[in-house]
């Protein structure tokens, strides 16, 4: 079964851990541990976010003026190869038998993308409300609360292509557990003559890795995150968790944009052009998850019992 697993931001930076690189190397080596048990018996396929990684070097970037700011797509490039070198080697530490390739990805998006005008992706730490207007005054940035915190947001275009899809394909028919699509994978668009040039963007992971999946014909699509089920009215006293749904059932609920919102919306597309299931749920449940008795698993069928 080819499976295409999706790690959510928790799996290198934790909320209230520091950015540092022990930090993630350990965090990388549980997430390995759990997706070796995923991979035993099945192709696999590994995308991750990389919202905390790409803030901090964007901060790491501005400190030094000698020199003008890279922009995101670039500090998206470095982010891949970051945590991707991470992944790739705790994976080859825990899959001793494997073969594991870490691949930078560029993720077409058009350059008409409304999303260009509404930024609402937040990459970044997180900062208090003072701290946040004067980065506001200071550098131009658009900002948006998280929790009792805000953070940076930039816009978030929908995925359109992914470039190396024919490279991702020769290594997963040569047996190779492949890590790309890294933060969503590289945003760029096309010109008329086909010519690539990168974008100040950040494409959803979720939605890159949905997108992905239904590209290679994927037999199931993992959302791997830090909560154990999607819930119906989160945060309230009627919240429920959801463990078998539909499409259907879930387009008539509301999910926040900033969190569960994007991952209902991958699934769902996912779901509805492949006819193949899609599951949500905590990435420290992952064997459980797959095997269909932990997280959120969503059909295209009516009728399943939520």
């Amino acid at each position: 079964m080819l499976i295409v697993t999706a790690l959510g931001g928790n799996a290198l930076s934790r909320r209230g851990e520091p950015l540092d690189a022990e930090v993630a190397r350990r965090n990388a080596k549980v997430a390995a541990g759990a997706l070796a048990a995923i991979a035993a018996g099945n192709q696999l396929v590994v995308t991750h976010g990389n919202g905390p990684q790409i803030g901090l070097l964007a901060l790491q970037n501005e400190a030094y003026a000698a020199v003008d700011a890279y922009p995101l797509d670039v500090l998206g490039a470095e982010t891949e190869g970051m945590i991707g070198y991470l992944l790739e080697q705790e994976l080859g530490n825990a899959l001793a038998d494997a073969d594991v390739a870490t691949l930078l990805t560029q993720t077409v998006v058009d350059a008409g993308d409304p999303a260009f005008g509404r930024p609402t992706k937040p990459i970044g730490p997180s900062y208090d409300r003072v701290v946040a207007q004067r980065l506001v005054d200071e550098r131009g940035w658009d900002i948006a609360p998280d929790g009792d915190a805000w953070r940076r947001v930039v816009a978030s275009p929908v995925p359109c292509d992914i470039v190396e899809l024919p490279t991702i394909e020769l290594l997963l028919e040569r047996g190779v557990v492949v890590v790309c699509a890294g933060g969503g994978g590289i945003p760029v668009v096309e010109d008329a003559h086909g010519v690539r040039r990168g974008v100040e963007a950040v494409v959803d992971k979720d939605r890159a890795s949905s997108l992905l999946a239904e590209r290679l014909a994927a037999d199931l699509l993992v959302l791997l995150t830090d909560v154990a089920n999607v819930e119906v009215g989160w945060g309230t006293p009627n919240a429920r968790p959801l463990r078998e749904t539909t499409v259907a059932e879930l387009r008539g609920y509301d999910f926040a944009e900033g969190s569960m919102g994007p991952k209902v919306e991958a699934v769902i597309a996912f779901v509805e052009h492949t006819g193949r299931p899609a599951v949500i749920g905590s990435l420290f449940e992952a064997e459980a998850v797959v095997r269909g008795h932990a997280g959120t698993w969503v059909h295209p069928e009516e009728g399943a019992a939520s």
